[in-house]
């Protein structure tokens, strides 16, 4: 046994508080708080969020709009402004939440996983490739019409995954290795999608393919906000089982086997868990940037790092946020609409140097 497996093996018992990797354990009742405020605080919300915009709606206008549409009574009002609660707004809202939640989820895993405070969701090459696929179908026209922008993305998505699968594999498959990989990846899809765009696109196309790599919820409907929502859930769940697994990787790949871990199968089973949730919600709203980053420490510094915790809070935070930055990406310059990647950018820069200032003070 190498020191870093005596090192967990003694640790592994002791209080948290006496830990060094692991801030002290929230009790019970903090965390039924944190959980139940972070839903109150989503659910009110997407209430609130629905009722911003040029047309003037109210609360109550939204939950008899909701409660009429899944059965509970009818609803007064007149069809356009039902139509703008349920088919337009609530649609993008929840997706808004959906999209946080996921990404949020996802950046604590991949920190976890990796060892790396500065790893999100797209360090797997994810997003360029799902950039690539969308530029294909709608540049290239692949796919004849068959093929929708975000199929095509969402295919994209996959392929760049698994070209970091199998550079990384070949490579040796450390930590290390992956990330590297997924830079490699991100770069080469990088390349062809400017390539694409800038050799076959014209004026008007540019701009729309430009418009949604930046992270776009404008137009989504029911379906996707379905799709994600299930990808979300399933991805979760697989998350949740692996907590403890995550807990034992912040000792190190060694460290962790020396507990029990199957270090190969985990890492590959929660990769590919969120690469599947990173490329469904790429393929639906875009790339969001930062949202993965960033959540994730701040919910930590709410929870402590025993992922238990720690990933409902994430999912719960991330989705209150992409709420209320999809809300202000609608409304600020209305009529015209700002990319939610650049709000959340414009928010999510500050927050990264503070990052970067504390992970220099922790080293």
């Amino acid at each position: 046994m190498n020191t870093d497996s005596r090192t967990a093996a003694k640790t592994a018992d002791a209080p948290p508080a006496a830990r060094p990797d692991v801030p002290a354990r929230v009790g019970a009742p903090v965390t039924v708080l944190l959980w139940g405020g972070g839903l109150l605080l989503l659910l009110a919300s997407v209430a609130v969020a629905v009722t911003i915009g040029p047309a003037r709606i109210s609360v109550p206008d939204v939950w008899s709009t909701v409660a009429a549409h899944l059965g509970f009574g009818a609803s007064d009002l007149s069809p356009i402004r039902d139509g703008i609660i349920w088919n337009l707004r609530m649609p993008r809202t929840l997706l808004a939440a959906v999209c946080g939640a996921g990404l949020a989820v996802c950046g604590t895993v991949m920190q976890s996983l990796l060892r790396n405070p500065l790893a999100d969701p797209f360090v797997l090459g994810v997003s360029s490739g799902a950039s690539t696929g969308a530029v294909v179908v709608v540049v290239l026209g692949v796919g004849g019409g068959a093929v929708s922008l975000s199929a095509g993305a969402f295919i994209g998505a996959l392929l760049s995954f698994a070209l970091v699968l199998l550079l990384s594999h070949t490579l040796g498959g450390s930590t290390d290795r992956v990330v590297l990989s997924g830079v490699a990846a991100m770069q080469l899809f990088s390349a062809f999608t400017s390539f694409v765009v800038m050799t076959s696109a014209d004026a008007e196309q540019t701009r729309g393919v430009l418009f949604w790599l930046l992270g776009s919820l404008s137009g989504v409907g029911w379906s996707e906000v379905a799709l994600c929502s299930a990808v979300l859930a399933v991805c979760l769940v697989v998350c949740l089982a692996h907590a403890r697994t995550l807990d034992a990787f912040a000792f190190g790949q060694d460290a962790a086997a020396a507990l029990g871990v199957n270090v190969a199968r985990t890492r590959i089973v929660l990769l590919c868990t969120t690469a599947l949730l990173t490329a469904a919600l790429v393929s639906a709203a875009g790339a969001i940037g930062f949202v993965g980053l960033v959540l994730p420490h701040a919910a930590r510094a709410l929870t402590g790092s025993g992922h238990r915790r720690l990933l409902p809070v994430t999912a719960l935070a991330g989705a209150v946020f992409l709420v209320w930055v999809d809300t202000l990406a609608r409304t600020v310059l209305d009529p015209q609409e700002v990319p939610v990647g650049v709000v959340t950018a414009l928010i999510g820069v500050p927050a990264f140097v503070l990052v970067l200032y504390r992970t220099r003070s922790t080293s």
